[in-house]
């Protein structure tokens, strides 16, 4: 089940670099996870330091 991001992100960009498949891109006012990339890892959910990031 791919993750997603909420509202509550931040743009900080710590999720992105720890996503070993490079599925997560800045988006409009957040960052966004391509759902055909997500492999479920969770790397995101651990790198994210306002929980933003949650199973779809």
């Amino acid at each position: 089940m791919p993750h997603v991001i909420s509202d509550e992100c931040i743009s900080c960009g710590s999720c992105e670099s720890e996503c070993p498949v490079g599925a997560i891109s800045e988006g409009d006012g957040k960052y966004v996870i391509d759902p055909d990339l997500c492999i479920d890892c969770g790397s995101c959910m651990d790198a994210c330091p306002m929980d933003a990031i949650s199973e779809e």
